[in-house]
């Protein structure tokens, strides 16, 4: 019996030995650290203290009764023949352990350097419209029971007014620009 006892021990040794660095590769799943640069929608990105997420761009069609939603508010002339109605619809937490304010500036950057900036939306006629908020930690923009959280979309609307030469000078990059430092950027689906 006392030669099995060794074989056990190496055994045991060998099992601890390899369910360690798993271990150490799970405890980083919790991790709140992000890039500051997305290739796509979808991932988040950290500005500052604060963690954004592309839900969704797309064209806005003021003809369609979803999109008329979208664009009531707005506070720009119609688009030229040449000119498009765009919306990001964006998502943000607070990572960090203290309150922190989400971005007020944001702007769309095309290959050819042009850049675009939201379009202001009164938010006492759309409530799907972007602000910046003060979230406490673990707070979320759109916050729980507002109706950004419950749309299709699932955040909150920046609108843009594009030129259609976007088309022919992508990919696009929304830029987020934080309280302080440089921006964090997401290239957009377009």
């Amino acid at each position: 019996m006392s030669a099995r006892l060794p074989l056990l021990t190496l055994r045991r040794l060998a099992l601890l030995a390899l369910a360690l660095p798993a271990a150490l590769g799970l405890g980083a799943c919790g991790q709140l650290s992000h890039p500051t640069a997305a290739d796509g929608e979808g991932v988040y990105v950290d500005a500052g203290p604060i963690t954004y997420q592309v839900q969704i761009s797309r064209q806005l069609n003021p003809y369609s009764t979803e999109d008329r939603e979208y664009l009531t508010g707005e506070s720009a002339p119609p688009p030229k023949p040449d000119e498009e109605w765009f919306a990001i619809f964006l998502w943000a937490k607070n990572q960090s352990h203290s309150n922190a304010t989400t971005s007020d500036r944001f702007a769309i950057v095309d290959t050819e350097g042009t850049h675009y900036y939201p379009v202001p939306i009164n938010t006492h006629v759309n409530p799907f419209a972007w602000t910046s908020q003060t979230l406490g930690h673990g707070g979320t923009e759109p916050s729980p029971d507002s109706p950004g959280w419950f749309s299709a979309t699932q955040g909150l609307e920046l609108l843009f007014k594009l030129n259609n030469s976007v088309y022919s000078n992508r990919p696009l990059t929304l830029q987020i620009y934080p309280q302080n430092g440089k921006p964090s950027t997401v290239s957009l689906d377009l």
